[in-house]
């Protein structure tokens, strides 16, 4: 038997899905402004790189603020217990209908193993692109204060970073077809109610 709970806030749908728009964006204009494909043109894909970047900036510090201020940074605390059952359900257990390792509910929304994951994200992958691309795009002022770095190791570091961040994207849409339809989590992200067993127990 399964039931509908409240599980993601307005704000937290807002923010999720404004985020995930910005950073394909993002994506998109900055492997274009490599030379990968034309889609925007090249001042058109830097110019709305650099916009859509801004933009992110301010959502992340907004996003940061509202966590602190709520308490939802709490869902975020890493811990290793029954990771290795959550890595076998990702794998193997989802495929062979073995029981669920995971209880998941409005204070626990994050298994163990997301909540590494993003961890990686917010401590490695957003740090190195945020830094990269602010020295990249005030690259002279920096030059004009002394502080000698190659633009090409600028640019390499950033990205590398885009590259960490697309397999984590690949990865995060993965994992969001493995409720108990593969559209149940997208669904509940949209209208933040979700549909869970009656013993919540999930991936």
């Amino acid at each position: 038997m399964k039931r509908t709970i409240y599980m993601y806030k307005g704000f937290e749908r807002i923010w999720h899905w404004l985020q995930a728009a910005l950073i394909i964006l993002l994506l998109l204009t900055g492997f274009e402004i490599h030379g990968s494909y034309e889609l925007f043109g090249y001042q058109g894909a830097y110019v709305v790189h650099i916009q859509a970047a801004w933009i992110l900036l301010g959502l992340l510090v907004l996003a940061l603020f509202w966590h602190i201020t709520t308490g939802e940074w709490r869902q975020y605390k890493p811990t290793l217990k029954n990771l290795d059952k959550m890595v076998r359900c990702y794998m193997v257990g989802i495929f062979l209908d073995e029981p669920r390792p995971y209880t998941k509910t409005p204070e626990t929304k994050l298994n163990p193993l997301q909540k590494l994951s993003y961890l990686g994200v917010l401590l490695f992958i957003l740090p190195i692109l945020i830094i990269s691309g602010l020295a990249c795009y005030f690259y002279n002022d920096l030059q004009a204060w002394g502080l000698s770095v190659g633009f090409g190791s600028l640019a390499i570091l950033h990205t590398i970073g885009a590259f960490l961040m697309l397999i984590f994207l690949v990865v995060h849409v993965y994992m969001t077809t493995t409720g108990h339809t593969p559209l149940a989590y997208t669904i509940a992200m949209i209208t933040g109610r979700e549909e869970v067993p009656d013993d919540n127990r999930v991936c």
